[in-house]
């Protein structure tokens, strides 16, 4: 059993930032990749940004030079920092991650999402 808590969500105004965190608990060995969807009103969820367990990272266009995903391995914990929020950045924002558990099976778990506004 693995467990995905988010926190940092809110409401900003436009130009504003927030950070989102991603905390995983629970039967872990290692994890290997971590993440960022989102999912607006009506649209369908689509990846943020994802890091390795390398430190290779990976961003949806519309974030690019905006967003910044990290992760610390000794917290097994995932960051997303949001910078320059746009009001098309207003979404639930869900982390994701591949887990390895004691027995070396691969699990993806998912947290539990976290509202983030963006308006005046």
């Amino acid at each position: 059993q693995v467990q995905l808590v988010e926190s940092g969500g809110g409401l900003v105004q436009p130009g504003g930032s927030l950070r989102l965190s991603c905390a995983a608990s629970g039967r872990i060995f290692s994890i290997n990749h971590m993440g960022w969807y989102r999912q607006a009103p009506g649209k369908q969820r689509e990846l943020v940004a994802s890091i390795t367990s390398g430190g290779s990272t990976n961003y949806a266009d519309s974030v690019k030079g905006r967003f910044t995903i990290s992760r610390d391995d000794a917290k097994n914990t995932v960051y997303l920092q949001m910078n320059s929020l746009k009001p098309e950045d207003t979404a639930v924002y869900y982390c994701y991650a591949r887990v390895i558990n004691p027995e070396k099976n691969a699990l993806d778990a998912w947290g539990q999402g976290t509202l983030v506004t963006v308006s005046s």
